[in-house]
């Protein structure tokens, strides 16, 4: 008997220490800073920015306007952009609506436009594909008779493992959040390691992994605060998914009174 109670009193204490998850392991941003009261009290926290540099299969919107209704009808024409934007992939994506009307680079980092012909984007930023397109412009038409606009078709990434609607998503926005892409795929469950959420990013050398901290405030200042197109976001589970102990103090209780039935039950039987 005393042997049972001794095995009963060791498997409650490891069912008990491996879970009720505490809050700090599913606070986002704990150390937040504290604003203080009065016009010039409250304390920002800087922004890390960095340029994005365009990728191989990025879509970016590219819209072309001049003083000429001819020239306008070229780059406007809907026959001669649906086959440039099909012959650079845009067509074949799919998704929304920046895939049907923007430019898809290929795998060589290149987009064909109407008049212009193939020009390579790749490892620029959407102010130097602006200019670069102008220049090439500039061969047909005076400076002073066009406009040209480049910018990204929205922000895709994929949001992976603990998460209550895990996916791929576009956001049509410039700037996205780390916070905006989470709660856009649902929020992370309280399962998930918010301290070591790997994120994966894309380099024109090739993918790498970022661990980062969710739980810190400090992401708010890192240059992962803001997500890049094609950002991959794995959220890692605890080790209560492997061991299947509750989240909370009542699921927690629900199995220690399960464990103990089933002792006992158990002890009964065999007595």
């Amino acid at each position: 008997m005393d042997h049972f109670k001794n095995l009963l009193l060791l498997t409650l204490i490891a069912i008990t220490f491996f879970s009720c998850i505490s809050n700090q392991k599913v606070t986002y941003m704990q150390d937040l800073p504290q604003g203080q009261m009065g016009a010039n009290g409250d304390k920002y926290i800087p922004y890390n920015i960095e340029d994005y540099l365009l990728m191989n299969n990025d879509v970016v919107d590219i819209s072309i306007r001049t003083t000429s209704p001819e020239i306008n009808m070229i780059f406007n024409d809907p026959t001669a952009v649906a086959q440039s934007r099909m012959a650079s992939g845009g067509l074949l994506s799919g998704g929304d609506v920046f895939f049907l009307q923007g430019y898809s680079l290929d795998d060589n980092g290149k987009v064909e436009l109407p008049m212009i012909g193939e020009v390579t984007l790749v490892g620029l930023t959407t102010k130097q594909a602006k200019a670069l397109i102008e220049d090439k412009l500039k061969q047909y038409i005076s400076e002073d008779d066009f406009f040209v606009r480049v910018r990204l078709g929205g922000v895709r990434y994929s949001a992976l493992g603990e998460f209550n609607r895990p996916g791929k998503y576009t956001l049509l926005q410039n700037r996205v959040t780390i916070f905006e892409a989470i709660a856009n795929a649902g929020d992370m469950t309280v399962l998930a390691k918010k301290d070591k959420v790997h994120l994966i990013r894309q380099y024109p050398e090739g993918s790498k992994t970022h661990i980062i901290n969710l739980n810190s405030a400090a992401i708010m200042n890192s240059e992962f605060y803001f997500l890049k197109p094609n950002d991959l976001i794995y959220a890692e589970p605890m080790k209560v998914r492997e061991l299947g102990t509750g989240a909370t103090f009542i699921q927690t209780f629900q199995l220690l009174v399960s464990v103990v039935s089933i002792g006992l039950l158990v002890y009964t039987a065999t007595n």
